[in-house]
């Protein structure tokens, strides 16, 4: 995979976004987390939201964010919660 938008869940925008916050590579998103990654975007566009996270997550997990598990939707979403 050469560019992040061949991974699930992640479009031209959500690509563009994160190559704004110095995230080009897979292994960034990775070592960076869905958690960290989104609220580094959350910085650069207040309107990310629970979706922009889980969809971090299932790219991060090479999965459509539909198929998380729902104890890591549950976490994930009390993050988001966390953070509004």
């Amino acid at each position: 995979m050469n560019a992040l938008s061949d991974l699930p869940n992640i479009g031209k925008v959500l690509e563009g976004q994160l190559k704004e916050i110095g995230i080009d590579t897979y292994e960034l998103l990775n070592e960076a987390g869905s958690k960290k990654a989104w609220l580094k975007i959350k910085e650069i566009d207040e309107s990310a939201c629970v979706n922009r996270l889980y969809a971090l997550e299932g790219a991060i997990e090479g999965i459509r964010y539909h198929n998380l598990s729902e104890d890591k939707k549950k976490e994930l979403k009390d993050f988001y919660n966390s953070h509004k």
